[in-house]
């Protein structure tokens, strides 16, 4: 959340020594020459070894490590000394671990990598002398750039362990009226969510938007904190909702995401809002509650068109469509699927599009309306070949045989049921050939209802339901 300016590293003593390599001789000199040359070997030990200090000698005989560790001691770094003592012990505890796990283990250990241990060095220390001080400020600030050095997915745990000493110091905090404490809630929200432990994430998520209420903080990009503190709960509040819904815990699920929904209009977000709502609204269908789908979903149209946002918009016809099909209000759900063909064509959204024309065809095929299942079901499929994802092609090419294998045997029961030789001679041809059969119109006059229908596309949404109002008043 706080940006720091960059700071000098300042070495220890004995790690500068370290980091200055010994010269060696200016120019490589043969083995067998320097045999035979043993003045020039004499004379090279004198120059380049005479004179060495004790602590020059103890700063390359000794690793890196080593020395980091000796100079925290000799300058009274004691709590330093003892929390980076930890730190590597971890460090080779889950180097042992994951190569147990897995030979593409591919961490170094920590001695081998001098800049980590200068930063650990620099930090800590500088922490600690604030902390002496009672500079708390000071130490949250060397505590926290520390996190950030290490926020990388390898070194995440020495993240998590500097994102834990921040929000201890940070309750310790009084002069900046809250902020560094509700930093520190975020981090640790985000500590536990990455952990998958989602209610104690929520727990500091929900600390941290109540200490940003009525503050005009912002982070270190010019965001508001309390807008990033709706959109975490949001985010967390959403997926306890899903973990809800697989078990059916269809109350608790839709309590938690009116709460969502709430927190999203206090950000005085829309985006946001119409988010809140979208998930909302498919908690409502999964638990049965049509009603209060439509009212939600339906307000999450009117957002969308407000901010011109095509891709939510279409978003929210689907999840309409779904609903008003649960309602087996098939006319209304087929409306709403052309409109997310048409925002999908617009946006060159073509997963949508074979999303919305697999449902078209499956609401047709059902319905006993072959052609027209067909004839999305091969949208579905062609545009499944413009994105080469085989398992979605192969899906919709199932979907497209199975609609034209319908397509096929109406139309050759509509020729069995004609009883004549010319439908005979149809039939027969098509045994010889296999290929494709349509029926002629002009033979026979028996025909099924279903196909009657299906060959009136003009006005194919009002036969539906009159053929389905029909069905209701006579069932077979």
């Amino acid at each position: 959340m706080t940006t720091l300016p960059p700071l000098p590293l300042i070495r220890p003593k004995l790690a500068s020594i370290a980091r200055q390599k010994l010269p060696c001789s200016s120019k490589v000199l043969p083995r067998a020459q320097l045999i035979k040359e043993k003045d020039d070997i004499d004379h090279y030990v004198e120059v380049n070894f005479k004179g060495l200090s004790k602590e020059e000698v103890a700063a390359h005989r000794n690793s890196y490590k080593k020395n980091i560790c000796v100079d925290m001691l000799r300058e009274g770094y004691h709590k330093s000394f003892t929390e980076l003592f930890y730190l590597m012990e971890q460090w080779d505890t889950l180097r042992e671990a994951a190569k147990a796990r897995s030979t593409l283990w591919l961490q170094r250990p920590l001695e081998e990598q001098p800049d980590k241990l200068d930063h650990l060095y620099h930090y800590l220390t500088r922490a600690e002398i604030a902390e002496r001080k009672e500079y708390f400020e000071d130490v949250y600030n060397n505590l926290y750039a520390l996190a950030c050095y290490f926020n990388t997915p390898e070194d995440q745990w020495v993240r998590n362990h500097f994102y834990e000493r921040c929000f201890k110091i940070a309750q310790l905090i009084k002069i900046d009226g809250g902020k560094k404490e509700a930093e520190s809630h975020s981090n640790m929200g985000l500590l536990y969510e990455e952990d998958g432990q989602l209610l104690e994430a929520a727990e500091h998520y929900e600390a941290f938007h109540q200490l940003t209420q009525g503050r005009i903080w912002k982070d270190e990009t010019g965001r508001f904190l309390n807008l990033l503190a709706c959109e975490s709960l949001l985010r967390t509040y959403r997926l306890l909702a899903d973990k809800m819904l697989e078990n059916e815990d269809y109350k608790q699920a839709i309590k938690i995401l009116i709460k969502a929904s709430e927190i999203a209009k206090e950000g005085n977000d829309k985006k946001m809002e119409g988010e809140a709502s979208y998930y909302l609204g498919l908690a409502y269908w999964s638990a049965g509650d049509h009603k209060s789908a439509l009212t939600v979903l339906n307000a999450l149209t009117k957002i969308s068109e407000d901010l011109d946002d095509e891709l939510s918009l279409g978003r929210a016809y689907e999840a309409i469509a779904k609903v008003l099909q649960s309602q087996r209000e098939i006319q209304g759900a087929i409306k709403c699927l052309k409109k997310v063909l048409e925002i999908a064509r617009n946006t060159f959204q073509n997963l949508n599009i074979v999303r919305a024309s697999t449902m078209l065809g499956d609401i047709y095929n059902e319905k006993g309306f072959y052609s027209k299942a067909s004839e999305y079901f091969q949208q579905a499929f062609d545009t499944t070949g413009e994105l080469a994802i085989v398992p979605l092609m192969e899906e919709t090419k199932v979907h497209y045989g199975i609609a034209k294998a319908h397509q096929m045997m109406l139309t050759m029961s509509n020729y069995i049921e004609s009883e004549d030789i010319t439908s005979l001679g149809y039939l027969l041809s098509w045994k010889e050939s296999r290929s494709n059969i349509t029926f002629d119109q002009t033979v026979g006059s028996r025909k099924s209802t279903m196909d009657r229908l299906s060959q009136n596309s003009d006005t194919l949404e009002e036969e539906i339901n009159r053929f389905l109002e029909k069905q209701k008043k006579h069932p077979l």
